[in-house]
């Protein structure tokens, strides 16, 4: 091989270059080269497993993590669950009860409860359909700002009482604007309301109830145990607007309250009460109270005061206590000249005067120590039928001095002066008797005729109801009196021998008669037997104020009584203020619709008492 042979070729661009040109290779201004492009790396090939891998896991740990939230929903929290899903379509609601009825003692009703429809809502509905609320409140008569308040107030609340025991036409209007406006989340739910048909006739007796029907005063707060109702229990299932759908089961029958009978007429107390009343407004009087008694067994059959209240009205059984109280067991009195009779019967009891015993009360004046007892006139010499008869306080003091301190009060302690008489009635007073270790000789004299010493009206029946009995002291009660029930079996005690009582009531018959003081308390017919009182109140300077109550206290018929009646009229503000003026013709009025009532025969069938009794001419002594 030769030198040339191994030797490259030159290019062709070189051949064909110009002479005496470079041998370096140009660049053409017009085509310039190309560059050359870089090669990309080759790819990696997926990594398919690992992506498996990475799937695998997050569906397994989500797997695990749902499996976890199905055993802590299922066996952990089964209970709370079901209880939360329960409370949204079951409840538990009551089933109302009636509280027990309240009669008279011929099965008049006298407190009954009725069912009425209270109205609820659910705060969290009602505040999504705010123009509806004023016409809500209108329905309801309450005020749209309150209603509206209210409901704010409650707004996270599932249930709220917009108002319990609606009147049927306040009920009738919120059942017409649901219907009308489609309100949601209103509701009804049945309750018992008590209701008083005698109203403010039995009302010091009786009492109201409250808004839970649970008593407040008088007999519905005594007998609230033996009247109440227990609502029963039931489980319902209830739809999205709390309408109940079906009831699942019960889970406590209503347990209904029991009847009470009392031993009160009503006939008999509205007739005494509309009596009161006029006698009251008459003699333009601060208060008045009428008690008439069963002599043969202690009942009470009319109990009326004045002033009155409606249980029936709102507004007035949150009143003022003055109205409402029951005067013939809450209030005291100094009975006065109806404590006479007693001093008397004390005397009789033990031998030491008889009816025809005379005393002389001349001058009509009686000094103890630095103080004078005193007559409204000079009677001059009186036996005792004429002391009773004339009502002398100097005759009644010298019958007491004849007993010394402890028989007179051991008679008045036995009557129950300063007990209360067991009728069970709330806030009954005792009244007030001093014990005879504490008497001054004054004090003595004071007790034989009514002062010093103070009596419910109840008391003072009870206490007459003995001198009717022949002696024997019945225990009052106002439940109608049933032989054989345990509750009414207290013991009637002898009290005075019914010799003593006896003769007694023939010297009572005589204040029933015209040289007596109470000829007004007459009825045609019967033969009446009683006694007046007229007691000065104590004010803050002494018995020196002009403030008095009327009392007359007696029985029919005067041979063998049938019943016992107490009148007292409180401050007579009149010209007339003494008892045989003012309360007197009360009880005239009073006991002959009661004997008309309970068909007692009459025992003096006297002519010039039946033309009375038929409005004829009498003559002129029995017309004064």
């Amino acid at each position: 091989m030769t030198v040339e042979d191994s030797t490259p070729a030159a290019p062709a661009a070189s051949a064909s270059a110009p002479q005496g040109a470079s041998s370096s290779p140009r660049r053409s201004r017009t085509n310039p080269p190309r560059r050359a492009r870089a090669t990309p790396p080759p790819l990696a090939k997926p990594n398919f497993q690992l992506r498996r891998q990475l799937l695998v896991g997050a569906l397994s740990t989500a797997f695990v993590l749902l499996c976890g939230a199905v055993f802590y929903r299922q066996v952990i929290e089964t209970d709370f669950l079901q209880t939360q899903g329960e409370r949204r379509y079951l409840r538990v609601a009551e089933i109302a009860a009636r509280r027990g009825v309240i009669m008279d003692r011929n099965g008049e009703p006298l407190a009954v409860s009725t069912p009425v429809e209270t109205v609820w809502a659910d705060p969290r509905k009602l505040i999504t359909q705010p123009t509806l609320i004023p016409a809500l409140a209108q329905a309801l008569g309450l005020q749209a700002d309150e209603l509206r308040e209210k409901i704010e107030i409650n707004r996270t609340r599932g249930f709220l009482y917009l108002k319990r025991r609606l009147g049927f036409d306040e009920a009738a209007a919120v059942h017409a604007l649901i219907k009308q406006h489609k309100l949601e989340g209103v509701a009804f739910e049945t309750e018992y309301r008590r209701f008083y048909p005698g109203a403010e006739v039995f009302s010091h007796l009786i009492g109201f109830t409250n808004i839970e029907d649970r008593g407040q005063e008088g007999l519905e707060l005594a007998y609230d145990h033996h009247l109440k109702a227990e609502p029963g229990l039931r489980r319902v299932l209830h739809d999205g607007r709390q309408r109940i759908v079906q009831e699942i089961e019960q889970i406590r029958p209503p347990r209904q309250g029991k009847d009470l009978v009392l031993s009160l007429d009503r006939r008999l107390q509205f007739l005494a009460y509309r009596e009161l009343m006029e006698a009251v407004k008459k003699h333009q009087a601060k208060s008045g109270t009428v008690v008439v008694l069963d002599v043969n067994t202690g009942e009470v059959l009319a109990m009326v005061n004045q002033p009155g209240y409606n249980p029936n009205v709102e507004t007035e059984r949150g009143g003022s206590g003055e109205r409402r109280r029951n005067r013939a067991l809450t209030d005291v009195m100094e009975p006065g000249s109806t404590a006479k009779p007693f001093v008397v019967a004390a005397a009789l009891e033990r031998g030491l005067i008889a009816p025809t015993t005379r005393f002389s009360t001349s001058s009509g004046t009686l000094k103890i120590g630095s103080n004078v007892v005193r007559d409204v006139h000079n009677y001059g010499n009186l036996d005792v039928t004429g002391i009773i008869t004339k009502s002398s306080n100097v005759g009644s003091v010298k019958i007491a001095q004849k007993m010394d301190y402890a028989t007179l009060w051991g008679l008045y302690d036995q009557l129950g002066f300063g007990h209360v008489t067991g009728v069970g009635f709330p806030g009954e007073s005792t009244g007030r008797l001093r014990h005879y270790s504490r008497w001054r000789p004054f004090e003595h004299a004071t007790m034989s005729f009514g002062y010093s010493f103070s009596v419910t009206a109840l008391q003072l029946a009870q206490a007459y109801g003995v001198l009717a009995a022949d002696g024997i002291k019945h225990p009052v009660t106002l439940v109608k009196y049933e032989p054989g029930k345990t509750a009414l079996k207290r013991k009637s005690v002898r009290i005075l021998s019914a010799d003593t009582t006896r003769k007694l009531r023939a010297m009572m018959e005589t204040v029933v008669s015209e040289q007596g003081t109470a000829i007004k308390a007459k009825i045609a017919g019967y033969r009446v037997g009683g006694k007046t009182g007229t007691a000065k109140k104590a004010g803050p300077k002494g018995y020196g104020s002009k403030r008095y109550q009327s009392v007359f206290a007696g029985f029919v018929p005067a041979g063998k009584p049938r019943l016992v009646m107490v009148v007292m009229i409180d401050e007579p503000g009149g010209k007339e203020y003494y008892g045989g003026l003012v309360a007197a013709p009360v009880f005239q009025k009073v006991m002959e619709g009661a004997l008309r009532l309970f068909n007692v025969p009459p025992d003096d069938p006297q002519p010039s008492m039946l033309l009375a009794h038929q409005g004829e001419e009498q003559p002129e002594e029995a017309r004064r």
